[in-house]
Protein backbone atom coordinates (compact mmCIF):
# COMPACT_ATOMS: atom_id res chain seq x y z
CA UNK A 1 0.00 0.00 0.00
CA UNK A 2 1.29 3.47 -0.84
CA UNK A 3 2.20 5.77 2.05
CA UNK A 4 -0.11 8.59 0.98
CA UNK A 5 -3.49 6.85 1.20
CA UNK A 6 -5.29 4.57 3.63
CA UNK A 7 -8.61 2.80 3.91
CA UNK A 8 -9.90 1.37 7.15
CA UNK A 9 -12.79 1.02 9.53
CA UNK A 10 -13.24 3.47 12.38
CA UNK A 11 -14.53 0.77 14.75
CA UNK A 12 -11.51 -1.45 14.11
CA UNK A 13 -8.86 1.28 13.96
CA UNK A 14 -10.16 3.13 17.03
CA UNK A 15 -9.02 0.34 19.35
CA UNK A 16 -5.38 1.18 18.66
CA UNK A 17 -5.32 4.68 20.24
CA UNK A 18 -8.34 5.07 22.56
CA UNK A 19 -10.53 6.01 19.59
CA UNK A 20 -8.13 8.38 17.85
CA UNK A 21 -7.83 7.75 14.09
CA UNK A 22 -5.53 10.65 13.08
CA UNK A 23 -2.86 12.50 15.02
CA UNK A 24 0.81 12.89 15.83
CA UNK A 25 0.80 9.61 17.82
CA UNK A 26 -0.02 7.33 14.85
CA UNK A 27 2.91 5.08 13.93
CA UNK A 28 4.02 6.28 10.48
CA UNK A 29 5.33 2.80 9.61
CA UNK A 30 1.75 1.52 9.84
CA UNK A 31 0.01 4.49 8.20
CA UNK A 32 2.06 7.55 7.32
CA UNK A 33 -0.93 9.46 5.94
CA UNK A 34 -2.79 9.13 9.29
CA UNK A 35 0.15 10.58 11.25
CA UNK A 36 -0.12 14.37 11.44
CA UNK A 37 0.58 17.22 13.81
CA UNK A 38 -2.17 19.30 12.21
CA UNK A 39 -5.19 17.69 13.89
CA UNK A 40 -6.62 14.67 15.69
CA UNK A 41 -9.81 12.79 14.81
CA UNK A 42 -11.53 10.44 17.25
CA UNK A 43 -14.34 7.91 16.71
CA UNK A 44 -16.17 7.48 20.02
CA UNK A 45 -18.73 4.78 20.82
CA UNK A 46 -20.21 5.38 24.26
CA UNK A 47 -22.89 3.29 26.01
CA UNK A 48 -25.66 5.11 27.87
CA UNK A 49 -24.43 6.35 31.24
CA UNK A 50 -20.75 6.37 30.34
CA UNK A 51 -19.09 9.60 31.44
CA UNK A 52 -15.76 11.25 31.81
CA UNK A 53 -15.60 11.82 35.58
CA UNK A 54 -12.60 14.13 35.47
CA UNK A 55 -12.52 17.39 33.55
CA UNK A 56 -10.05 18.05 30.73
CA UNK A 57 -8.45 21.28 31.89
CA UNK A 58 -5.90 23.75 30.53
CA UNK A 59 -6.07 22.45 26.96
CA UNK A 60 -4.60 24.88 24.45
CA UNK A 61 -6.35 23.45 21.40
CA UNK A 62 -9.66 23.97 19.63
CA UNK A 63 -12.09 21.05 19.39
CA UNK A 64 -15.32 20.06 17.70
CA UNK A 65 -17.65 17.28 18.83
CA UNK A 66 -20.15 15.97 16.23
CA UNK A 67 -23.06 13.66 17.08
CA UNK A 68 -23.50 10.71 14.72
CA UNK A 69 -26.20 8.97 16.78
CA UNK A 70 -27.66 8.92 20.29
CA UNK A 71 -27.88 11.67 22.89
CA UNK A 72 -24.67 13.12 24.28
CA UNK A 73 -24.10 15.88 26.85
CA UNK A 74 -20.97 18.01 26.80
CA UNK A 75 -20.24 20.00 29.93
CA UNK A 76 -18.04 23.02 29.34
CA UNK A 77 -16.67 25.46 31.90
CA UNK A 78 -18.90 28.05 30.15
CA UNK A 79 -22.11 25.94 30.15
CA UNK A 80 -23.57 22.61 29.03
CA UNK A 81 -25.05 21.46 25.74
CA UNK A 82 -26.92 18.27 24.88
CA UNK A 83 -26.53 16.98 21.35
CA UNK A 84 -29.72 15.14 20.40
CA UNK A 85 -30.21 15.33 16.65
CA UNK A 86 -27.86 13.60 14.22
CA UNK A 87 -25.41 16.21 12.99
CA UNK A 88 -25.60 18.43 16.10
CA UNK A 89 -22.16 19.71 17.01
CA UNK A 90 -20.31 22.05 19.33
CA UNK A 91 -16.95 23.79 18.91
CA UNK A 92 -14.90 25.20 21.79
CA UNK A 93 -11.57 26.95 21.94
CA UNK A 94 -8.46 26.99 24.06
CA UNK A 95 -8.91 27.51 27.78
CA UNK A 96 -12.43 26.02 27.99
CA UNK A 97 -12.45 22.92 30.21
CA UNK A 98 -14.79 20.02 29.43
CA UNK A 99 -16.27 16.75 30.52
CA UNK A 100 -19.08 14.64 29.01
CA UNK A 101 -21.76 11.98 29.52
CA UNK A 102 -23.58 9.69 27.09
CA UNK A 103 -27.25 10.07 27.96
CA UNK A 104 -28.15 7.34 25.43
CA UNK A 105 -25.96 4.92 23.50
CA UNK A 106 -24.01 7.39 21.37
CA UNK A 107 -21.52 7.63 18.55
CA UNK A 108 -19.55 10.88 18.27
CA UNK A 109 -16.69 12.21 16.18
CA UNK A 110 -14.21 14.56 17.83
CA UNK A 111 -11.77 16.72 15.91
CA UNK A 112 -9.18 18.80 17.71
CA UNK A 113 -6.31 20.87 16.48
CA UNK A 114 -3.41 21.09 16.46
CA UNK A 115 -2.37 17.54 17.38
CA UNK A 116 0.91 18.51 19.00
CA UNK A 117 0.90 21.01 21.88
Amino acid sequence: MADNWYTGNANADADQHRGWLLGHFIDPTKSAVRQTGALEVKWGIHPAGEQRPEWVADDHRTAMLLLVSGKFRLDLSVGSVTLEKQGDYVVWGPGIDHSWQAEEDSVVVTVRWPSVV
